[in-house]
């Protein structure tokens, strides 16, 4: 495959120190923020008006996305559209003087060395908290400002590595927490759902730093329960914050609204509006949210409404609200509606600009209607609206997405030569399509050239590949991209682990996987949604008949403290049954009901009919005992709990059989299909 760009530009940069600019400076506008959240969501999503901190501010978090048409634009996406750019050349040549003062710049980083030291030392000690404050002491690092808001996002997702940074540097003499730490401690902890000891973190400022509280630690908050569907306390939030001397405004309110309206939460949203009306009055921001919510929902009708009462409040759609509704139009597939409403803009003096376009060409793409997508692009440049890097990266992802590859380097040759870099998430749907070939070796490559032209990968771009790679049963090469990942200071998230273990687990080297899993218990990356990998492993092991070693990884999560529900517990005990190990299961069954978690019916009848055939009456009467007396704090009968268990079980064993019967019959069936086809 010919890659005239990205080896030119390569070549160039190497060679003559090449740095694209075009034209002017162009601030990033609201309008460049709206079109990020259209590309970070699952699907094409509508435009809000409120972020984290009341600007538009881009969160130097990333949540990857690894579906194809999953669009996820970067930061940095924005970062280079904001670099100043040098004249209205399209390449800007920079001299040996000029490179080698930003090199000594990046060099003399007074972070660097001490944020990697302090991941390794809390890599390896993350368990053992004596030895790990010990490590840290001996370490001769000081802890200073700046210094621990860059480890904790050094940490990534593994917030309990951070979260044990924090507690030590807190203890250090002549150290106080800033409040960009307390904001990224609140925001780590939310996003591991421990929302009681973000409100310890949040008392503790107020005890100790009063003067740090502000409504933006409260909308992170908000922004977390919301995101967890957790609306109530969500709510709450809002009327807790008095108590800590912050008084709710119109902002902070619109921030709650646009956090539920974004967590696919709009009804409880607009029913919220209306009651604070009389308390916070109406903004723009406010009606945006609501129509973005409807539009996000597939209610246009009720986006509509939301658009009329805007009106009667005396506000003017601007470009953000035209842009909501032409997603609107365009999700639900209305095309014809949104090239009308594309007109109207013009009519209104309102005129589309490049996210209106871009929108357009996105939905367009989604429908595999790639000539109709490249007409919308040219009127595009044919009216005066230039693109810009979203736009060709939208382009290309909807290349990639069908298989036209070639095409895509044709679009990558041209965003070039306009003075655009290419970006990861460009990379990303170029190395998604190669993906789809299970073409490992180009993935690898433009892995390469991204590095040589500047464009380092990211947690996507590394995903992509180990999992390709494992896919493959190339395991070598997706534990060596693990470690590179690593070492250039990416904290590998829980897709990451959960890709990697998958593999080794597939292709039957468990020892590794359960390394790999223990690492990542030991982060704190572990889950509900994790429990089918637990799961997998889990069976995989005690199916090899290595029990001691499933022991030793679920031991791990004990000691680990991971808070487990029913769930895991039953996944754990169930493996044991299924696998010939009865009284383990009745063992560990006494264990869960120890630490507080009663059984589910289904399991408790499992385990009585397994010990029936054994004739171990003793474990049965300890285990039925302790079942009872569960049963009474919780008001229910034992005769009710048991005859459900009986009844689910039977259930599930019918289910079971008639699924095979149903496979049975599509084997069959198919088979005579096929000779049928081939007579």
């Amino acid at each position: 495959m010919q890659r005239i760009s990205s080896k030119k530009l390569c070549d160039l940069s190497i060679k003559w120190h090449i740095h694209f600019s075009a034209g002017k400076p162009r601030p990033l506008d609201k309008e460049s923020f709206f079109l990020f959240q259209l590309h970070e969501s699952l699907k094409p999503l509508h435009y809000s008006t409120c972020s984290d901190t009341g600007s538009f501010k881009i969160s130097s978090k990333n949540t990857p996305t690894l579906k194809l048409d999953n669009p996820i634009l970067k930061h940095r996406i924005f970062n280079r559209l904001n670099e100043p750019r040098e004249g209205p050349d399209l390449i800007h040549l920079k001299n040996e003087q000029e490179s080698l003062s930003e090199t000594q710049f990046q060099d003399n980083d007074e972070f660097s060395a001490d944020v990697e030291k302090v991941y390794r030392i809390l890599r390896k000690f993350h368990s053992r908290v004596p030895k790990l404050e010990l490590a840290l002491k001996e370490s001769g690092i000081l802890v200073r400002s700046g210094l621990t808001e860059r480890v904790l996002n050094r940490c990534g997702d593994a917030g309990n590595l951070g979260y044990r940074f924090f507690v030590w540097a807190s203890k250090q003499p002549g150290y106080r927490h800033s409040y960009d730490v307390y904001k990224s401690m609140i925001k780590i902890l939310g996003k591991m759902r421990q929302f009681g000891a973000v409100w310890a973190l949040i008392e503790e400022m107020r005890n100790e730093n009063p003067q740090l509280l502000s409504p933006d630690v409260f909308v992170v908050l908000m922004r977390r329960f919301a995101s967890a569907r957790m609306v109530k306390k969500a709510i709450e939030v809002l009327d807790e914050m008095p108590k800590y001397g912050c008084e709710p405004d119109e902002y902070a309110f619109g921030c709650l609204l646009d956090a539920l309206c974004k967590n696919g939460s709009v009804k409880e949203a607009a029913l919220l509006f209306e009651d604070m009306r009389i308390r916070f009055k109406p903004t723009i921001k406010h009606f945006t949210s609501l129509l973005y919510g409807w539009c996000k929902e597939g209610k246009l009708m009720e986006a509509k409404f939301v658009l009329v009462k805007m009106k009667e409040a005396g506000f003017e759609p601007d470009i953000v609200v035209y842009n909501n509704l032409l997603n609107g139009y365009s999700v639900a597939g209305k095309m014809v509606d949104a090239f009308h409403l594309l007109q109207e803009m013009r009519r209104n003096s309102c005129g589309p600009n490049a996210t209106s376009y871009t929108i357009m060409i996105q939905a367009l793409c989604g429908r595999e209607k790639m000539e109709e997508a490249m007409r919308v692009f040219v009127d595009m440049e044919n009216n005066g609206c230039e693109a810009d890097i979203v736009t060709y990266t939208t382009l290309i992802s909807g290349f990639c997405k069908w298989g036209k590859i070639e095409k895509a380097y044709e679009l990558l040759d041209a965003m070039i030569q306009k003075g655009y870099t290419p970006n990861q998430t460009t990379y990303l749907y170029i190395m998604l399509a190669h993906e789809k070939k299970e073409d490992l070796e180009e993935c690898l490559e433009l892995m390469k050239e991204m590095t040589k032209i500047g464009v380092l990968p990211d947690l996507s771009i590394y995903n992509t590949i180990i999992r390709l790679a494992c896919k493959l049963g190339e395991i070598e090469d997706g534990m060596r991209v693990m470690n590179e990942l690593e070492a250039n200071g990416i904290s590998p998230g829980v897709d990451t682990f959960i890709i990697l273990i998958s593999g080794l687990v597939e292709h039957g080297q468990l020892v590794e996987a359960c390394d790999y899993f223990t690492e990542m218990v030991g982060r704190g990356l572990l889950a509900v949604p994790q429990y089918g990998i637990l799961k997998d492993l889990l069976s995989s092991l005690l199916r090899e008949d290595k029990v001691q070693l499933a022991k030793d990884v679920w031991g791990c999560i004990i000691t680990k403290g991971c808070e487990l529900n029913v769930s895991a517990w039953t996944i754990w005990i169930h493996s044991l049954f299924s696998n010939g190990h009865v009284k383990d299961a009745c063992f560990y069954c006494l264990d869960m009901m120890d630490a507080g978690v009663m059984p589910q019916p289904d399991t408790f009848a499992k385990l009585m009919r397994g010990l029936r055939k054994l004739y171990n009456r003793q474990i049965a009467a300890e285990i039925t005992e302790k079942v009872r007396k569960m049963a009474e704090e919780r008001q229910m009968t034992f005769k009710m709990y048991k005859r459900r268990g009986e009844r689910d079980l039977k259930e599930k064993e019918k289910a079971k059989k008639d699924g095979r019967k149903r496979r049975g019959r599509q084997r069959r069936w198919g088979s005579r299909n096929r000779m049928a086809d081939t007579l």
